[in-house]
């Protein structure tokens, strides 16, 4: 079965991002543009314009009305999903790396890179108090001084979030008080990309230690292991099978040097509970920076380096073949 081919980027995909429903896909791009398609047959429904540098991530909230995107021109937006008006621009003094809704969809928060002399902050706004956003003043601000923040998700019923370093370590962070709740190192590398599974139970980390791992989201209890021979820029698990993608590939600058065939560019599926790999899909020219399935779980898209994002819709093969199993 053919993918659809989504061509609406000049740079290499960054995120790409589904909302709740699965009726839309968002992605992002190290280009200034945001684009919002239809999942179903690739068409553009438009886009966001505003930012003035790479964005770096992507969340719709509950019921779709909002937008947040995040960006390396120092700056996090707010944007109405339908009409593609900006609403909000929260400046910051360095590039936002990480950002999402909490579950109500009224609290956002986002991360904050350490470079030029600054440090990497999480900002926490709440969007019903009109005046946070007005002053710039978050109702939290938790430093860390130690290692940036490279990914970050909001924890079930938005009690905490669970952010990953550059330095391969885990953190819960409470919202309410924004203590460190709890800190593992399972990864020796760079965290690139959490992802949590529908019932917000578990979460699945991308590291470029070559793993892709599986934890609980409240204890942090370390549960699977996914092993490749490169780095995982991305990890997704299945909504409704024991499934989990991984993209990935070597590193951007090493991609001329090999040719594809060898650059590893498939999206891999493993399985969740046996920890093997059963299939792959080629596709990409270039790493695969972002994988997400459809909340139906009747495909998943990826987004690479070389500026494509791909639909993939499962064959009819690919249930059958699950219940059986």
């Amino acid at each position: 079965q053919k993918p659809i081919l989504l061509q609406g980027h000049e740079r290499s995909i960054t995120q790409i991002k589904y909302n709740r429903e699965g009726d839309l896909l968002f992605t992002v791009a190290k280009d200034p543009i945001v684009n919002v398609w239809y999942s179903v047959n690739g068409e553009r429904l438009g886009t966001y314009n505003g930012h003035t540098g790479a964005v770096w991530c992507v969340d719709a909230d509950w019921d779709t009305r909002h937008v947040l995107t995040g960006s390396a021109d120092n700056s996090c937006r707010l944007w109405d999903c339908e009409t593609g008006k900006q609403l909000a621009l929260v400046k910051t003094s360095s590039a936002v790396r990480t950002c999402g809704f909490d579950f109500g969809g009224n609290i956002i928060m986002f991360s904050t890179d350490k470079q030029m002399g600054y440090q990497c902050f999480v900002s926490f706004f709440d969007l019903r108090d009109s005046s946070q956003i007005e002053k710039n003043e978050p109702y939290m601000k938790i430093p860390c001084s130690d290692s940036k923040i490279t990914s970050a998700v909001w924890g079930p019923l938005g009690e905490f979030i669970i952010a990953g370093h550059e330095s391969g370590e885990l953190n819960q962070f409470s919202a309410k008080s924004g203590e460190q709740l709890s800190n593992i190192k399972e990864h020796t590398k760079q965290i690139n990309d959490i992802q949590t599974s529908r019932d917000m139970t578990m979460f699945i980390t991308a590291s470029k230690d070559n793993t892709a791992k599986l934890f609980d989201c409240t204890t942090l209890e370390h549960l699977k292991t996914f092993r490749t021979e490169r780095p995982v820029n991305s990890a997704a698990l299945s909504p409704i099978f024991d499934h989990v993608v991984l993209g990935g590939g070597q590193e951007a600058m090493d991609v001329t040097t090999t040719s594809t065939r060898i650059g590893k560019f498939e999206a891999r599926f493993f399985h969740l509970a046996f920890e093997e790999e059963f299939g792959r899909v080629k596709g990409h020219f270039g790493p695969i920076n972002s994988v997400a399935f459809h909340p139906d779980g009747k495909s998943y898209s990826s987004g690479g380096e070389d500026g494509y994002v791909r639909i993939h819709y499962f064959d009819p093969q690919y249930f059958e073949f699950e219940f059986e199993a």
